[in-house]
């Protein structure tokens, strides 16, 4: 048999130590055997029904469990975070997060499952410490974000551009990568047409990319959502485990967007 603090070994077996982290057991006995993964990129709710009714006994996690990234709560006397809580003591699940050893990985665990998902390897330039570069087809902007919603399946993308301008040098950044200390440098440094990330401050490379346009460049800068950037990453390491454990059942569990638009 295979025990949880085995797997959670495996996970971070490619990547240096990392101190202070948020990748430790939140609920749950590191010496447990594990009969079945969950693999979730959001731990909600709803999430953890499904892992248990998948007849997981353990589940990896990217996010937190209680809203805050430090996973500390100031919300553990709400009624949201107690109910949350039974659940998983109830069900003798083991929670594991795994979020900063994944994005050490080289290249980025989480990045890589984006470029999977794409299919975008064959056109990958290089990888940076916090984006990948790519030279795509050339093709609009209008083009790209239709390519994008279809392989992602999103009915809808934020963007910044003009939806005619051609676009080929592309920088791929994943989740809360998108502000203008990491999303910039692209521009600057390897004249990229557009970047692409998960999200950020709107004051920052959206207003970029606002007045390059207006002095006669042409960027454009696309806005996947954070979710939308990170889970084709875990959907990714669901596969690697599949791989890693062929006799452990595992299951990705998908976590539909709560945010609406109408």
């Amino acid at each position: 048999m295979v025990t949880v603090q085995q797997v959670i070994n495996d996970l971070r077996s490619n990547t240096p130590s990392h101190v202070p982290t948020v990748d430790t057991i939140k609920f749950g006995d590191k010496n447990k055997d594990v009969k079945g993964i969950a693999v979730a990129y959001m731990p909600s709710y709803q999430a953890i029904l499904k892992a248990i009714s998948n007849d997981a006994n353990m589940l990896i996690c990217h996010e937190g469990l209680f809203y805050r990234h430090d996973d500390n709560s100031v919300e553990d006397k709400s009624d949201v975070f107690i109910e949350k809580k039974r659940l998983i003591e109830e069900s003798g699940l083991t929670v594991f997060r795994y979020h900063d050893h994944i994005h050490r990985l080289q290249p980025d665990g989480i990045e890589q499952g984006m470029i999977n998902t794409l299919a975008w390897q064959p056109f990958l330039i290089e990888h940076q410490s916090v984006y990948s570069l790519f030279k795509l087809p050339t093709q609009t902007l209008e083009l790209l974000l239709t390519e994008l919603k279809q392989k992602l399946v999103v009915d809808r993308l934020r963007y910044v551009g003009n939806l005619t301008a051609n676009i080929s040098k592309v920088a791929l950044l994943v989740g809360y990568r998108g502000g203008g200390a990491t999303a910039l440098p692209p521009f600057v440094h390897d004249d990229v047409d557009a970047v692409i990330y998960g999200e950020g401050p709107e004051w920052e490379t959206p207003e970029y990319v606002r007045d390059a346009n207006a002095i006669g460049n042409n960027k454009a800068a696309i806005i996947l959502g954070h979710l939308e950037s990170e889970e084709p990453g875990m959907y990714y390491l669901a596969e690697k485990l599949r791989q890693r454990y062929p006799g452990i059942p595992v299951s990705f569990i998908a976590s539909e967007n709560c945010i609406k638009t109408m």
